[in-house]
C-alpha cells in the first residue's frame, strides 16, 4: 500500500546518486533513495528501480556521484498507489543541457475509491432510515400496526427500532455521580456529540483503512485522527459541568463529590496503566518497559484537575442570583473567576517550562520533531523540553517508542503524545468544555442565548489560534501540534468543537430533526466502548486474516465492520439497560 515502482533510465556517462524529499517534510535534509551507474554508451540507459511513497508529493533530486557533487536536475511529481513510473534522464540535443522527464507506465489505482463506496453506503442507510421513521410516524401507519399488534411493541418499534431512543436519564454518563432523584430533561447532543467522538476514534485506532489521513499527523497539523481526542476531553468537562451542579442541588457534599471524583481517576488511571497497554503486543506486561502515560491517563489526571476547580467554584443555586448585578450578562465566566486564574497559572507554567527550560543540546523553545528536520540540525531534540520532560521524570522505557514523527522525519528519540507537559494543556481543554457547560447551566431552555454564546466563545479561540499559529502551517509562534498537544491545538479544537455542538444541539435538542442515532448509544456507554475495543481489537469479529494485505479496501472494510459492531454492541446494551459506569 501507498507505494509505487519508479526506474530511473540513465543515459549519461556519470554515475547518479537519487536523493528524494517529502512535501510533507518541513525544511528536510533529502534522504539517498538509491545510486544508478552510468549508461554503458551512447543512448544506451542503465536503468534501476526503486520504491517511492505515495502519500505526499515528493521531490527528487540527482547529483554527480563524483568528489565535486553537481546537481542535473530537481524533479516534483506526485506518484500514485500502485503506479509504475519511468524517469528518463538524458542529454538534451547532444548538448550538456541534463534533460529529466518523468512518464506513467501504467494506470495507477485509484485508493480513494473505496472511500467513496463507503460513504454512498452509509449515507444511503442513513436516508433509509430516516424515510422509515417519517413512514412509522404517520397517523395511517400508525393506526395499522396499533391494529395489528400491541400497542406498547408498537410503541417500542417506533421510538427505539428505528433510531429514536425514548429513555431519558438525568446526567450524562461520563460523570462522577448517581442518578439525582429529581427529574429534568437530558442534553441528548452532549452524548451524541460523545458518541460521534468515540465512533471516529475507535475508527482511527482500528487502522482508518490504512490511509494517511486517518492516522495521526507526523508533526504540525492536523488530520481526522487529530480532532477526535480533543473533542472527547472537552464533551468531558462539559458533562463535569452539569454532574456537579446536579449533585450540589441534591444536596451531596463537595467533599464526597471530591472523593468520587479521585477515585473514579484512580480506575481510570490505573485501566489505561494496566489494561490498555501497547506492550500486550510484545508479549507479558513487564514492569521495566512499561508505558505510564496514555489516553486513559490523561483523561484522569485532566478529569481530576477539572473536578476539583469546579468544585471549588461552583454554585449551589443559579435561581436567586442578582439580574441587577453589573457581572450578570456574564455571569457564566465571572462567577469562576478563581477556577479561571487557576487555569491561566497553569497555563503560564505550560509556556515557561516550553521556551525557556534549557535542554541539553537543543535551542530553547525547541518545538520540532528532530530527525531530518530542521535541516538536521537537532536529531535528538524531538519534542524540545515536552520530550525532555518526560525522559527526565519517566525515564526513556516508560514512554511511548514510536511516535509518529519517525515516518516522515525519521526521528529516533522516543516521544510520548500523551506526556506530562502536554497533560496541562488537556486540562485547558476540558476546562473549555466545564465552560460550556456553565453556559448552558445559566441559560437554560433559551436556545438562541445558549447557540449565540458558543458562536462568540468559538470566534475567539479561532482568533488566538490565527494569532498563535500566524494562519501558517509551520511559521507560527506556536504550531497546531498533537503531539505536543500545544496551545494553538487546544484552541482550534476547542473552536472546531464548539462549532459542532452547536450543530448537534440545534438539530437535536432544539429543532429535533435528529434524535443522534447512532452516535447517541456509544455516547451513553463510552468507557465501555473505548475499553472493549482496545482488549478486543485482535479478536473476530473485529479483525480477521485477510486476502490482501495490502489493500486499502480489505482494510476499510475491516475497519468500518469492526467499528459499526461496537456501535451495535452499544445499541444492544442501551436496549438491555446495561451501563458502565465507574
Amino acid at each position: 500500500m501507498d507505494e509505487a515502482s519508479l526506474t530511473v533510465n540513465n543515459e549519461l556517462e556519470a554515475e547518479m546518486v537519487v536523493s528524494w524529499l517529502s512535501d510533507h517534510c518541513y525544511q528536510c535534509v533529502y534522504q539517498p533513495l538509491g545510486v544508478v551507474p552510468a549508461g554503458p554508451g551512447p543512448g544506451i540507459p542503465s536503468s534501476v528501480d526503486f520504491t517511492v511513497g505515495t502519500q505526499h508529493g515528493i521531490t527528487l533530486q540527482l547529483n554527480s556521484s563524483s568528489l565535486v557533487s553537481l546537481e542535473h536536475c530537481t524533479v516534483h511529481f506526485h506518484f500514485w498507489e500502485h503506479g509504475n513510473y519511468s524517469l528518463w534522464v538524458k542529454n538534451l540535443n547532444d548538448s550538456s543541457v541534463v534533460n529529466c522527464s518523468m512518464v506513467t507506465d501504467t494506470e495507477t489505482v485509484n485508493s480513494y475509491l473505496p472511500i467513496m463506496v463507503a460513504f454512498l453506503l452509509f449515507t444511503g442507510l442513513a436516508i433509509l432510515s430516516a424515510i422509515g421513521g417519517t413512514v412509522m410516524g404517520l397517523d395511517v401507519v400508525k393506526n395499522l400496526m396499533f391494529r395489528l399488534g400491541n400497542s406498547m411493541e408498537t410503541e417500542r418499534l417506533i421510538n427505539s427500532e428505528l433510531g429514536f431512543p425514548g429513555r431519558t436519564v438525568e446526567t450524562a454518563t461520563d460523570t462522577i455521580l448517581p442518578t439525582p432523584a429529581t427529574p429534568s430533561r437530558r442534553l441528548r447532543s452532549l452524548d451524541t456529540f460523545r458518541g460521534l467522538s468515540l465512533v471516529i476514534m475507535v475508527f482511527v485506532n482500528y487502522g482508518g483503512g490504512r490511509y494517511w489521513f486517518f492516522r495521526h499527523e507526523s508533526w504540525n497539523g492536523l488530520t481526522v485522527a487529530d480532532l477526535v481526542f480533543p473533542w472527547f476531553v472537552f464533551i468531558m468537562g462539559t458533562s463535569i459541568s452539569l454532574s456537579v451542579s446536579s449533585a450540589l442541588r441534591c444536596g451531596l457534599s463537595r467533599f464526597s463529590l471530591f472523593t468520587k471524583a479521585v477515585w473514579r481517576s484512580v480506575q481510570l488511571f490505573l485501566i489505561g496503566l494496566l489494561i490498555i497497554n501497547p506492550n500486550y503486543c510484545q508479549g507479558p506486561l513487564s514492569w521495566d518497559s512499561l508505558r505510564i502515560p496514555g489516553v486513559l491517563q490523561r483523561l484522569a489526571f485532566s478529569y481530576l484537575v477539572v473536578a476539583s476547580l469546579d468544585l471549588c467554584v461552583a454554585w449551589n443555586s443559579l435561581d436567586n442570583l442578582p439580574v441587577d448585578a453589573w457581572w450578570y450578562s456574564a455571569r457564566e465566566f465571572l462567577l469562576y473567576w478563581p477556577a479561571w486564574l487557576c487555569v491561566i497559572v497553569l497555563e503560564t507554567v505550560w509556556l515557561c517550562l516550553t521556551f525557556l527550560l534549557p535542554v541539553p543540546d537543543c535551542p530553547s523553545g525547541y518545538l520540532g520533531p528532530g530527525g531530518i528536520g530542521d535541516m538536521g540540525q537537532y536529531p535528538n531534540c524531538t519534542g524540545g523540553a515536552a520530550g525532555y520532560v518526560d525522559r527526565w521524570l519517566l525515564g526513556e522505557n516508560h514512554i511511548y517508542q514510536t511516535p509518529s514523527s519517525r515516518v516522515i522525519y525519521k526521528s529516533h528519540m522516543p516521544f510520548d503524545p500523551e506526556g506530562v507537559l502536554g497533560s496541562i494543556n488537556s486540562v485547558l481543554m476540558a476546562f473549555l468544555g466545564l465552560q460550556a457547560g456553565k453556559i448552558l447551566l445559566h441559560y437554560k431552555d433559551q436556545h438562541s442565548s445558549i447557540m449565540a454564546r458558543f458562536l462568540i466563545w468559538s470566534l475567539v479561540l479561532g482568533i488566538i489560534s490565527a494569532t498563535l499559529t500566524k494562519c501558517s502551517l509551520n511559521e507560527g509562534f506556536i504550531p497546531i501540534n498533537k503531539n505536543l498537544w500545544s496551545l494553538s491545538y487546544v484552541t482550534t479544537l476547542a473552536c472546531f468543537a464548539l462549532l459542532l455542538l452547536v450543530l448537534i444541539y440545534y438539530t437535536v435538542d432544539v429543532r429535533r430533526w435528529w434524535s443522534g442515532a447512532p452516535f447517541y448509544y456509544p455516547g451513553m456507554n463510552s468507557i465501555l466502548v473505548y475499553v472493549g475495543h482496545e482488549v478486543l481489537e485482535e479478536y473476530f469479529p473485529f479483525r480477521w486474516r485477510m486476502a490482501n494485505n495490502q489493500s486499502h479496501a480489505e482494510h476499510l472494510t475491516q475497519n468500518l465492520l469492526a467499528t459499526s459492531c461496537w456501535v451495535l454492541i452499544s445499541f444492544l446494551l442501551y436496549r438491555k439497560n446495561i451501563f458502565w459506569k465507574i
